[in-house]
C-alpha cells in the first residue's frame, strides 16, 4: 500500500535563535519514500542537516533578528507492505552478559525512563513469574495498557516514567516510557520510537491526527515492535527516529522562548 504522510507546523519566536527539528522519515525506510520528502521552511532559512548517534535525520534552522514565526511543511508518499506488526511467540530474552554491546544503552536508565526507582523492585514482583522473552514484555504492554488512562488533556512534557506510573494518566509517550522502564527494569534492552501511525485498519479516530510513541525491544537476534498505548498489532507505522526516551527524538526544539501557533499532522492510505 502507498502511505501519504505530512506535517504543517508553525511556531513562534521573539529572538534570534536555532530551532532543531526531527521531523523527516528514518534512514531505514528511505528506500521506501516514493518522490522524495518535499519540506520546505517558511521563511527560508540556513540549515544544518546531520545525523545523530541513534542515526536519525536532524537538522537545525538558523532563526535571524526580525523573524517572528518560522513554519515547517511536508509532505511524501510511502511505500508499506501493508502488515501488521509481526508478534514472535518464540523470542527469547537474554542475561544481561550475553546482550550483544550495542544494546547496552538501551537498559540504562534515562531522562524519563527511572529504571533505577521504585518501579525496579516493583517490575521483579509483577513480572519474574512470567515467562522470560515475548510474553515477559507483553505483560508488561498489558498491565500498562490497563494501568495508564489516555488523555490529551493530561499531556505534560515533564511527566517521567514513574510518575505516569503513580498519576495513572498520559498520553502515547507516557505509556511508551512507563513500558520502556519496566522491561528495562527485567534487563530487557527497550528503546523508544517516534513516528506516523494513521487509523489505518482501524475504525476513524474522534481527534486530530498526531506524531505517535510506541517501542522495540531486543529478544532474540532483532528489535521487536511494541505498543502498549495501543496494545494490538498495527498497520502503516512509518519511524520517524529512535532513541532511549523522548529526551532524545524531539519534533522540534527551540533555544528560548516560543510559541506552538500551528500543529497538523497526517497519514492516511492512498486510495483510487
Amino acid at each position: 500500500m502507498l502511505i501519504q504522510i505530512g506535517y504543517d507546523i508553525e511556531i513562534g519566536v521573539s529572538a534570534p535563535t536555532a530551532l532543531l527539528y526531527m521531523l523527516q522519515v528514518h534512514p531505514s525506510r528511505a528506500a521506501d519514500i516514493q518522490t522524495g520528502e518535499h519540506i520546505t521552511i517558511s521563511p527560508p532559512l540556513r540549515t544544518d542537516h546531520y545525523q545523530d548517534s541513534f542515526h536519525n535525520h536532524c537538522a537545525r534552522v538558523h532563526v535571524p533578528e526580525g523573524v517572528q514565526s518560522v513554519r515547517l511543511r511536508n509532505h511524501a508518499v510511502v511505500y508499506d507492505p501493508g502488515w501488521h506488526d509481526p508478534i514472535d511467540y518464540g523470542a527469547v530474552g537474554h542475561a544481561p552478559a550475553d546482550l550483544p554491546v550495542a544494546t547496552l544503552p538501551f537498559v540504562l536508565p534515562s531522562r524519563y525512563c527511572e529504571v533505577d526507582s521504585e518501579l525496579l523492585a516493583f517490575a521483579w514482583a509483577q513480572f519474574g513469574g512470567v515467562a522470560p522473552g515475548w510474553h515477559r514484555v507483553q505483560a508488561i504492554c498489558d498491565f500498562v495498557h490497563n494501568h495508564l488512562r489516555f488523555d490529551y488533556q493530561q499531556a505534560r512534557a515533564t511527566r517521567t516514567a514513574l510518575e505516569g506510573y503513580r498519576e495513572r494518566v498520559g498520553v502515547c509517550r507516557d505509556f511508551t516510557h512507563l513500558a520502556i522502564t519496566l522491561c528495562r527494569c527485567m534487563n530487557i534492552p527497550a528503546r523508544y520510537v517516534t513516528g506516523y501511525l494513521g487509523d489505518i485498519g482501524i475504525p476513524p479516530v474522534p481527534y486530530p491526527m498526531d506524531f505517535s510513541a510506541w517501542f522495540e525491544v531486543y529478544l532474540g537476534d532483532r528489535w521487536h515492535t511494541f505498543d502498549a498505548r495501543h496494545n494490538t498489532p498495527r498497520i502503516g507505522r512509518i519511524v520517524i527516529a529512535r532513541g532511549r526516551d523522548a529526551a532524545d527524538v524531539p519534533i522540534t526544539m527551540v533555544f528560548g522562548a516560543n510559541t506552538l501557533q500551528r500543529f497538523e499532522v497526517t497519514t492516511f492510505e492512498v486510495t483510487g
